[in-house]
């Protein structure tokens, strides 16, 4: 499943189903074929986004310092900070013009 973000206020972003679920999990959504983060739910799900990069930047940084905890996830080397970019514009876009973010309609 390839996961369509929308809104009336900004172009449309595409995920993957895994890093679409991810993004969804962060913001505290169950991942689904659709759905809808409203207008108003939206600073609460960049706010998460953010905490997340940040909780995930420190982790990456001690895994820098300490090279003995070293761990490679194969095949997957975009940092959470690029992948959830164009999702929190996409977000800050729509709280601005005033709409919703949509998914699988």
């Amino acid at each position: 499943m390839i996961y369509k973000f929308k809104s009336q206020a900004a172009a449309d972003v595409i995920m993957l189903q895994l890093n679409g679920d991810q993004m969804l999990a962060i913001v505290g959504k169950q991942p689904s074929p659709q759905g809808i983060i409203t207008v108003a739910q939206i600073p609460a799900a960049i706010t998460a986004l953010e905490v997340a990069i940040a909780r995930h930047e420190a982790v990456q940084s001690r895994r820098a310092e300490q090279p003995q905890m070293e761990i490679e996830v194969e095949g997957d080397s975009v940092d959470l900070r690029q992948r959830a970019g164009p999702f929190i514009e996409l977000l800050r876009n729509s709280a601005q013009a005033g709409k919703d973010v949509v998914w699988g309609v």
